[in-house]
């Protein structure tokens, strides 16, 4: 990227930073912008991604998004998230985060409550107990959600070259509740969550997540 903000400076106040959203949100691109622009400053940055991150987490992972296990009920899905989370958040992120290292996740426990909750239909309240052992207390400083309609959804998936893993192929029915569940969750957690229109242009998106980090530096400095 060929710009940057005047006078911007990281505070190291926000360390943990999550990215949520819809499968096809532009997650992946913006981490890896986000990534640069820190090691850009200087700043040690460990990437993370759900369900994933460790040995026993991308072993989970597989389960998850293999297409054979269409069975699986809603229930399974979320232990299997929560125990990837679980090992991701104990061996990878708290030691990152006690070491000075930006730990930069695509997805965390927000995942679950949208997907799984709002989604599958299973009860919040549980999914918020569980999300509180699985992620050992451990809560984002920042969480920027990507948010796409389902018609955006649509048109990336039919653009994709690959074929859809078992989560991608679920009706558009729950991906439309995953939408609104996801909405839900930043309308109540409004001094964590930083809603960006993902359908913007990649580099007016990256403008807009630098300059929501540097509010909330500013604010947390305060």
């Amino acid at each position: 990227m060929n710009f940057d903000l005047h006078n911007f400076i990281i505070l190291n106040s926000i360390m943990f930073i999550t990215f949520e959203g819809i499968d096809l949100s532009g997650k992946s691109t913006q981490i890896r912008l986000l990534e640069d622009y820190l090691k850009g400053k200087k700043k040690k940055v460990v990437i993370v991604r759900e369900p994933g991150g460790t040995v026993i987490s991308e072993k989970i992972r597989d389960i998850l998004l293999d297409k054979d296990h269409e069975l699986m009920d809603d229930t399974t899905e979320f232990m299997l998230f929560s125990a990837s989370r679980r090992q991701l958040t104990n061996e990878i992120i708290i030691p990152s985060l006690k070491s000075r290292h930006y730990v930069i996740s695509d997805r965390y426990f927000d995942s679950s409550t949208a997907y799984q909750g709002y989604g599958g239909g299973l009860d919040l309240k549980m999914i918020g107990a569980v999300n509180s052992i699985a992620s050992n207390g451990t809560v984002p400083d920042i969480t920027f959600l990507l948010d796409i309609d389902i018609n955006c959804w649509l048109k990336r998936k039919k653009s994709l070259s690959r074929s859809a893993d078992r989560i991608e192929s679920k009706k558009i029915t729950y991906y439309r509740k995953v939408i609104e569940g996801y909405r839900n969750i930043a309308r109540m957690n409004k001094k964590r969550f930083e809603v960006v229109d993902g359908s913007m242009n990649i580099d007016d998106i990256h403008r807009s997540l630098i300059s929501s980090i540097h509010r909330f530096e500013k604010r947390k400095s305060q």
